[in-house]
């Protein structure tokens, strides 16, 4: 088999490290500094136009779009290199709702978002963490017809969200955002499933509360008051959610592989400059050992993560779903990078909490990046029932 990356997904790399060259991840205040509020108003609007510019928001979009027609993998290399520099911008959240709504949206919803999308004019995000950031999304929202399924003029049949959402990213800068929800009530006899709303953020019956994350971004708390819908706007296709959020959660998984790769480069750049008794504490065998862990770390976080990116873009099967694929990279994700981020304190001392130096902020952005991956236990668990569902033969 050939593992290599194509020439396609290679250019989007490149272009992508073009892009991220000159982006500095202490361009705004330290989260330390800005306690109780958030350190900008938004997100950087003109790296947003230089991705634009280099076609990489539109990566995963066919060419009737505007777009390239790459996968999962191309994506992720681009997001690896967002991760190395703290790329303060919703590309993960924009290039994947875009995805689903090209994938599981009906024409008329495709021809008036994915063009847009692609150019950057029209920023997605998608509410993935439920009502706490621990129970399924799909479960804190309510998702009923209108009425008794009569139309609702131009929209049609309209659809009514209830519900709460948690912890939202870039939900005060996106024009839209993809909500999970579940209809009827298996306790009524009506037919339960998962559906995909896109809502307006600036439409009635949508309320945001801020939140403040650990890298002190401003996130929304997204509440949903007989928010009333358009048919047209709700993906109601099997499996839209669940194909959503395995790419949101590989996504998430190469950020956190940028960030830990750059964390690393820079404990081995300082060990190998500062030096105590007279020697490069890079030399000494607890110092080397730390790194060469932490090392191992990097590289299971990677290989785990490829595996899930392709189970995703091939679609090929296993002997588990893809979702079993995906939970493997989280659990090496969610504790890789903040064993990473922990040891790269330890050795940096207490240069490492300066904050006039990025190695801070990198720790505060590894903890929000493993809050939204969720605990590696929780990941474990779901990967034994997994195993336990489709047991292995032979």
């Amino acid at each position: 088999m050939d593992f290599t990356f194509s020439e396609e997904q290679q250019a989007a790399a490149e272009a992508a490290r073009g892009v991220f060259a000159g982006v500095a991840p202490d361009a705004v205040p330290s989260p330390a500094l800005t306690q109780g509020r958030p350190v900008a108003d938004g997100f950087d609007r003109a790296l947003w136009d230089r991705l634009a510019s280099a076609d990489l928001l539109s990566l995963l979009l066919d060419e009737e779009y505007g777009g390239a027609g790459l996968d999962a993998v191309a994506l992720c290399l681009v997001l690896r290199e967002a991760g190395k520099v703290l790329a303060r911008v919703p590309l993960l959240e924009s290039t994947a709702a875009a995805a689903a709504v090209q994938a599981y949206g009906g024409p008329e919803l495709r021809d008036e978002l994915l063009a847009s999308a692609g150019r950057g004019r029209t920023v997605l995000t998608a509410a993935s963490h439920g009502r706490t950031g621990h129970d399924a999304a799909e479960l804190a929202v309510t998702a009923r017809r209108a009425g008794d399924g009569g139309t609702d003029g131009r929209d049609g049949d309209a659809w009514i969200l209830d519900g709460v959402q948690t912890a939202v990213p870039w939900a005060y800068d996106a024009d839209y955002v993809l909500v999970p929800a579940r209809t009827g009530d298996d306790h009524e006899g009506h037919d339960v499933r998962d559906v995909l709303a896109v809502v307006a953020r600036e439409q009635e019956g949508v309320v945001l509360a801020e939140q403040i994350s650990t890298t002190g971004e401003r996130l929304g708390e997204l509440r949903l008051e007989s928010a009333r819908v358009p048919a047209r706007y709700v993906l109601t296709a099997e499996g839209a959610g669940e194909w959503l959020r395995q790419l949101l959660a590989t996504g998430t998984c190469a950020l956190a592989l940028g960030l830990g790769d750059r964390v690393l480069r820079m404990t081995g750049d300082y060990a190998s400059k500062r030096e105590q008794f007279g020697h490069p504490i890079a030399t000494f065998q607890a110092v080397a050992v730390q790194a060469a862990d932490r090392y191992i770390d990097l590289r299971a976080m990677e290989v785990t993560l490829w595996q899930a990116a392709w189970r995703i873009a091939s679609g090929a099967p296993g002997a588990l779903p893809a979702s079993g694929d995906v939970a493997v990279a989280k659990i090496w994700a969610s504790e890789g990078v903040r064993r990473i981020v922990q040891t790269a304190q330890h050795l940096h001392g207490g240069f490492g909490a300066d904050v006039d130096y990025p190695l801070h902020r990198y720790h505060a952005w590894a903890k929000h990046l493993e809050l939204s991956l969720g605990p590696a236990a929780a990941h474990e668990e779901a990967l034994g029932d997994l195993l336990a569902a489709h047991p292995l033969v032979g």
